[in-house]
This record gives structure tokens, C-alpha cells and sequence, in this order.
């Protein structure tokens, strides 16, 4: 996974309190350091910082709780801490992205109604066990009922602007629907180039000789996918130089030899998952551009 799609993953388990989580995407990664300031040391302001998204802050407490919320899920999953390397580093950078989010958020009037909140935190209470349950959590949070209400807010506002995001993709886009055949060998694809060019079937070739599993049943076919879609760039950039009906030349990838065929192109309806991958990617591409223009600071090293 890339480190993008980890601090998604990381967005979702922060603002999964907030209930309104149902359009963030259920994979991913830290998005990069944004503007970094060359990791100074600790700031000296009477509260320790660990960073500041325009002017509002990050403390250090609010920091080492989030990082301790997430070892203790983590190692009740069984998983080894040693084996998510710079884990704080993505749990720092999802608490910047949340912010980024709450803030324009607020800017476009997103908050929730006073009322609306107030029945999210009763739930949630409730949820928690009533005040007992709430107080014992808390206290296994290392969090005071203020600071779980000021973090339920940004949870809430995050989300809200996560929703605007993804119900702005279309349902259509510009795609393209090949089927490709897979060899181990440039000899083999060779022989298939033969093969085509003597009129033979391109679905049954793929039938026939394709490696590759997940399509060969169904004659290589790859579906409808848009630009970005694919884990292999070096076909997604063949399909979409073709024509419906042409062949492409031999193609090689890590998996190895490749023939593609387009079959239809243009505008066209996405898929459950192609649109979650569009909504993803939309989430993505928002928070970087949001990271280019906003003013960070950090002030550890996490």
C-alpha cells in the first residue's frame, strides 16, 4: 500500500466516532509531510505543540493520546508495533488532514446544529455504556469529556466535508474496456502476435493461453476502467492509445508479456468499485491540494 492510502486508513479510524463515516474509504495511507519546516525542536509556547494547520494547533497531549489510541487497537488486534514502521509519523499526519477538513469545513458552514450534535453525543454515550461506560473509556483514553466533545466536533465537520467530496464524482467518466492476454515470454506473445494477425480470436487465445486467472475465464477481459484504475500503468496507457478493435504491440510489466485489445471507449457509466476507487482518489487529491496551500508547521520529529 502506499503511504497515501495509509493515512486515509488512519482518517477513517479517527472519525469513526462521529457516525458519519459511511462515504471515507474503508483502505489506506498517511498522506506525505506538507510544508515541513525542517523538524525544529519541541516549541517553546507555554502549551508543546506538535504541529499547526493555519494557526490552529495540534498539541503534543493530543498527539501522544492519538498514538496511544492507536497502539492499544492495534496491539488488541495482535498486531506486532514493530511492523508498522513510522505508524506515528501517519497518525500525525491523519490528525492534519482531519484538521484541513474540519477547517473548510467550518468555512463553508458545515457545522452540525447544536441539537443534531448534542443527540450524536448522547448515542454515543449511550453507545459507550451511559456515563459509567463513558468514564471508564474515557479514563482508558486518557481523555476528559471536553476533549472528547472538541474531538467528536472535528470528527463530525471532517466527515462533512469528506461527504461534499465524494458526492461531487460523477457517476460517469471517461473509460476505456479492454482485455489483455498474459506470457511468461517476448517468444510466446511473439507466437499470440501471429496468431491475431491470422484472424485468430483474441478472447479465445486469452482463454486459452492467458497466466493470467482472475480473467482468463472470461477471455482476458479487463472490464471498464478510467485513467489512474489500473496496478499496471504500462496496459492502462496501451488500452488508451487504441482504438476499439485494435491490438496493441507486445507490452512487458513485473508480471510479464502482455497483448491488450480495446474494445469499446468514451463516457460510461463507473462501476460499485471503480466509483469507490474515484471517491478515494477525489479524497486524496483534495487533501494535497489542501496541503499545498495551507500553512503547516511541525514541531516534532514523530
Amino acid at each position: 500500500m502506499n503511504r497515501s492510502r495509509t493515512a486515509l486508513a488512519l482518517l477513517v479510524a479517527l472519525v469513526a466516532l462521529s457516525g458519519c463515516n459511511r462515504y471515507l474509504p474503508e483502505l489506506f495511507e498517511a498522506s506525505p509531510s506538507a510544508n515541513p519546516t525542517g523538524a525544529p525542536p519541541p516549541t517553546t509556547t507555554p502549551i508543546p505543540l506538535a504541529a499547526s494547520v493555519n494557526g490552529e494547533p495540534i498539541t503534543l497531549e493530543q498527539f501522544e493520546q492519538e498514538v496511544g489510541r492507536f497502539e492499544r487497537a492495534r496491539q488488541a488486534s495482535g498486531i506486532d508495533l514493530a511492523t508498522l514502521g513510522t505508524y506515528r509519523e501517519q497518525v500525525l499526519s491523519a490528525m492534519i488532514d482531519l484538521k484541513l477538513l474540519a477547517q473548510s469545513a467550518r468555512a463553508q458552514s458545515l457545522s452540525p446544529d447544536p441539537a443534531g450534535f448534542e443527540q450524536r453525543y448522547a448515542a454515543l454515550v449511550e453507545e459507550l455504556g451511559g456515563e459509567t461506560g463513558l468514564n471508564a473509556w474515557l479514563q482508558s483514553q486518557g481523555m476528559s469529556q471536553e476533549q472528547l466533545r472538541a474531538s467528536l466536533e472535528e470528527q463530525v465537520l471532517g466527515a462533512s466535508m469528506v461527504e461534499q467530496i465524494v458526492e461531487a464524482v460523477p457517476g460517469e467518466v471517461e473509460q476505456v474496456h479492454a482485455r489483455h492476454i498474459l506470457v511468461a515470454s517476448r517468444q510466446e506473445a511473439e507466437v499470440l502476435q501471429g496468431q491475431l494477425a491470422s484472424d485468430a480470436d483474441f478472447a479465445t487465445l486469452a482463454n486459452q493461453a492467458s497466466l493470467d486467472i482472475s480473467t482468463r475465464p472470461a477471455g482476458g477481459d479487463l472490464g471498464w476502467f478510467p485513467a489512474g484504475y489500473l496496478r499496471l500503468p504500462q496496459l492502462e496507457e496501451a488500452a488508451f492509445s487504441l482504438e476499439p478493435g485494435q491490438v496493441s504491440g507486445i507490452v512487458e510489466t513485473e508480471l510479464g508479456y502482455h497483448l491488450v485489445q480495446t474494445i469499446e471507449r468514451g463516457v460510461h457509466r463507473t462501476d460499485a468499485d471503480v466509483l469507490r476507487w474515484l471517491r478515494e482518489q477525489a479524497v486524496l487529491d483534495w487533501l494535497a491540494q489542501a496541503r499545498a496551500e495551507a500553512g503547516i508547521e511541525l514541531f516534532i520529529t514523530p
